[in-house]
């Protein structure tokens, strides 16, 4: 009994230091060049829901401001690229390869305020899951 609390406290250790040393939207996780490709990317299968600016048109949601923020800070980035890659676009949902999501998610992230960094976000799904999508706001 003693041995399984012992193995359940150092899990959970482990899992907190691991959430501690997760890079943030903050950090500069995708480049300028990336951005620019998802705003391709975007006007050929995202803006005629979205809108042009992103903020959402009928029944598209918005990908920018408060509302979008508050229902993504917290979740990873991966959780947001899995979701554009599996319902998105709407006409064709499941169609994007991963690199145009990733270049999407770039997108996203550079239109809500986050800076870009020196690298492009990974393309892998599961790296993505390293990276919270954090408060744009200083010390967010």
């Amino acid at each position: 009994m003693l041995a399984a609390g012992l193995t359940l406290l150092t899990a959970t250790a482990a899992a907190l230091r691991a959430q501690e040393s997760t890079a943030t939207t903050n950090g500069g996780v995708y480049s300028e060049a990336q951005a620019e490709r998802g705003k391709a990317a975007y006007v050929k299968n995202c803006q005629s829901c979205h809108g042009e600016t992103m903020n959402g048109v009928d029944v598209a949601p918005a990908l920018v401001g408060a509302t979008f923020l508050g229902n993504w800070v917290g979740l990873s980035v991966g959780d947001l690229g899995e979701r554009v890659r599996t319902t998105m676009p709407q006409n064709n949902p499941g169609t994007l390869s991963a690199a145009t999501t990733a270049d999407l998610v770039a997108l996203i992230l550079k239109a809500n305020g986050y800076a870009s960094g020196a690298t492009d976000l990974p393309r892998d799904g599961q790296l993505q899951m390293m990276i919270r999508i954090a408060d744009p706001k200083p010390g967010g």
